[in-house]
């Protein structure tokens, strides 16, 4: 009995549903158009994080094939010298068999060849990107380790607020981020909450370092603020245990601290070089909290000054970092101050966490497909 041969269609039917499986492993759904937008923002933040530190203004203002070959010099340099002694010999190696594959020779008509080494250079090609992935893939591990527990030092629900409440959002541009937000009443008890601390801050830089010092900044502030210090008190005392730890000031934070009183409405702030946070008042008039001083971990000795407004029924406060303000869109524009304040304007008369969604709506609008690159973070404050 001869084997039974399935029909032409099915087995192309069965063909084609294996590629289109494979198809979908590998592209995780996505339309091509999305793939394009995603590789166009991973090769635009590439250059620039391998141009960063090189030299460059020969190459702007020169033009044509020197300016072109200047530019694949500098990023091959700069790529080589991100690894380690011995992979950059082996990527030497792999492009030196790459140069001399196809090379022709013949002595005579008996002693002819050619010399083709591609397939060993792309085993060594494959053998130097496993050994990146592998490193790319421990660093990840321990990055999404360091990302849970920094989520246990920001609040994972609002507290409660007799009327009013609260939404927040943070978006890393990595895996950690140098942005702290928190919401807490320093007196413990149900029966006793008191004051309510609203708090926003930035630390200079991203990553590892910035997520480091968000921790010490959030420790501090606890501690303090759990010894019942007044805000004028509480925010020379950060400053001054910010200075012992920022390297000379290179690692200065910036920082919104306020009080508020739920029986009276009234809010206490200080701004410690901060993007002033924006009251919207029911009837649309916007007002910035600016007063303050400079970032924390500055100048131990710098002098902080408070000041206090009265929030009314419907009014929202919005505090954000600057990776909402400086987020920008493919062609490099910037979503920028007026957008935002625009945006806020036009907010519906919603909960908290409703006007959160519009707000971050807005700037993804804006964005689209292009890479974060910065930290955001946004708190919304909302009377009833």
């Amino acid at each position: 009995m001869s084997p039974v041969t399935p029909p032409t269609g099915t087995a192309a039917g069965i063909r084609g549903g294996k590629l289109s499986g494979f198809w979908q492993r590998i592209s995780e759904g996505r339309r091509i158009d999305e793939l394009w937008s995603q590789f166009t923002a991973d090769a635009r933040a590439s250059y620039g994080f391998y141009m960063t530190g090189a030299v460059a203004e020969d190459m702007v203002n020169r033009r044509g094939r020197p300016r072109f070959w200047r530019i694949a010099k500098t990023l091959f340099w700069s790529l080589v010298m991100k690894l380690t002694p011995a992979r950059r010999v082996l990527l030497i190696l792999a492009f030196a068999l790459l140069v001399f594959s196809g090379f022709h020779f013949e002595f005579s008509n008996d002693v002819k060849g050619d010399f083709n080494f591609t397939y060993v250079t792309v085993l060594l090609l494959l053998l130097l990107l496993a050994l990146e992935l592998a490193d790319k893939v421990t660093m990840k591990r321990d990055l999404e380790i360091a990302r849970e527990i920094q989520t246990w030092l920001v609040p994972s629900r609002p507290p409660e607020v007799a009327g009013a409440d609260i939404a927040f959002a943070s978006r890393p541009q990595n895996s950690v981020a140098g942005d702290y937000y928190d919401a807490f009443y320093p007196t413990l008890g149900a029966e006793e909450k008191g004051k309510l601390m609203l708090v926003i801050a930035d630390v200079a830089g991203k990553s590892i370092p910035a997520a480091l010092l968000m921790a010490t900044l959030q420790a501090s502030l606890r501690t303090i603020a759990g010894e019942g210090a007044a805000l004028a008190e509480l925010v020379i005392r950060l400053n001054r245990y910010a200075s012992a730890h920022s390297l000379d000031g290179r690692r200065f934070t910036t920082a919104v601290l306020s009080e508020y009183d739920p029986a009276t409405r009234h809010l206490v702030y200080v701004n410690a070089g901060h993007n002033p946070p924006v009251l919207r008042h029911a009837n649309g008039a916007l007002e910035k909290l600016e007063v303050g001083g400079l970032p924390l971990g500055i100048e131990p000795g710098a002098v902080y000054d408070t000041a206090s407004i009265d929030l009314g029924p419907g009014d929202a406060l919005i505090f954000y970092t600057d990776g909402v303000v400086e987020a920008f869109d493919e062609k490099g524009n910037l979503f920028g101050d007026e957008r935002w304040l625009n945006a806020i304007r036009a907010l519906p008369d919603w909960n908290a966490q409703e006007s959160l969604q519009f707000l971050m709506k807005r700037v993804d609008e804006f964005v689209g497909q292009t890479r974060q690159s910065d930290d955001i973070t946004c708190l919304v404050f909302r009377t009833r």
